[in-house]
């Protein structure tokens, strides 16, 4: 076995670990979604003269959880990082995402990954075709965990005009 292949069992090892907790301990948390511990929030400014509008996304984390930052870091934790789209009737034509550098932290088994915790905003700045006013439609995917569990994935969607 070659160390990448050592490092993905144990990964996969830490993995079951981790449910196995969740089976005993930490029942509550099963079945529980991330929006239970996560409240997303979504603003748009006014469009500007070439059709540019700002449109901010907040995460509000419960205290004591994190969800997964993009980039997270590891290929194996990539599924589990935050992700924003935008969509709408007229689709826009540009999406820009800006996510913040989330708080590293160190693990010798998976190897250094970044988190978002508390209040985090996630700008995108979207480019629409003129005369195009209609509302803007906000997805967000995330995870939430703390230092025992995870909760399941989420996707929260949001209006903004």
């Amino acid at each position: 076995m070659n160390a990448q292949t050592a490092g993905r069992f144990a990964v996969w090892a830490v993995l079951a670990a981790g449910l196995a907790v969740v089976g005993g301990q930490d029942a509550a948390a099963q079945g529980k979604k991330s929006d239970a511990v996560v409240k997303v929030t979504a603003t748009a400014g006014k469009p500007d003269a070439e059709g540019n509008q700002v449109v901010t996304v907040t995460l509000d984390i419960e205290k004591g959880w994190h969800t997964y930052a993009n980039p997270v870091g590891p290929e194996d934790l990539a599924t589990a990082q935050t992700r924003v789209k935008i969509d709408g009737k007229n689709r826009p034509q540009v999406v820009k995402i800006d996510y913040p550098k989330g708080r590293e932290e160190k693990d010798k088994v998976v190897g250094n990954y970044f988190v978002y915790e508390g209040k985090v905003d996630i700008k995108a700045t979207v480019k629409r075709a003129r005369g195009d006013n209609g509302p803007l439609d906000v997805t967000v995917s995330f995870q939430a965990c703390n230092d025992r569990t995870c909760l399941q994935p989420a996707t929260v969607k949001k209006t903004v005009p």
